[in-house]
């Protein structure tokens, strides 16, 4: 019976892990999380950028169905609510033009829109970035229908 007993304990013994095992085991996962963590972190920000152009090109598509009916663009006043209900000025709208809210940027802010754009465009549409406001650089730049 007892050389069973030094026999489980020695088993135990050997089966459980060092501290230093354990400090290995998470430095390693440590390093692993600093080499990965920085190129996840940029993949998400290009990500919301890449989302904002789709939208963008996606409102702009739906603008242009727009003014096959109405021979115009909608006014800034109307805004690209103009896609979802009829404005006053619309003579001959076929709307919905989609059935889905009209959506923010991937930051959580309304899309600009203005018409005519201040360039001479017909049109303008714009996210302001990250920060929300015009200008600025990297997630911070401005996205619009114009790049």
């Amino acid at each position: 019976m007892k050389v069973l007993m030094k026999r489980n304990a020695l088993t135990r013994r050997n089966r459980a892990f060092t501290l230093i095992e354990m400090l290995v085991v998470v430095l390693i996962l440590a390093i692993l999380a600093a080499l990965i963590v920085p190129r996840v972190v940029n993949r998400t920000s290009d990500a919301k950028r890449a989302k904002a152009a789709s939208d963008i090109a996606t409102l702009s598509s739906l603008l242009q169905q727009y003014r096959i009916d109405n021979d115009n663009f909608p006014t800034t006043e109307t805004g690209l609510n103009s896609l979802r209900v009829q404005p006053s000025d619309a003579n001959n709208w076929r709307g919905p033009y989609t059935t889905k809210d009209i959506p923010t940027d991937p930051w959580g802010n309304e899309y600009v829109y203005e018409s005519p754009g201040p360039n001479g465009e017909d049109y303008i549409i714009t996210s302001y970035g990250s920060d929300g406001a015009p200008g600025g650089e990297g997630d911070a730049a401005d996205i619009n229908s114009e790049n």
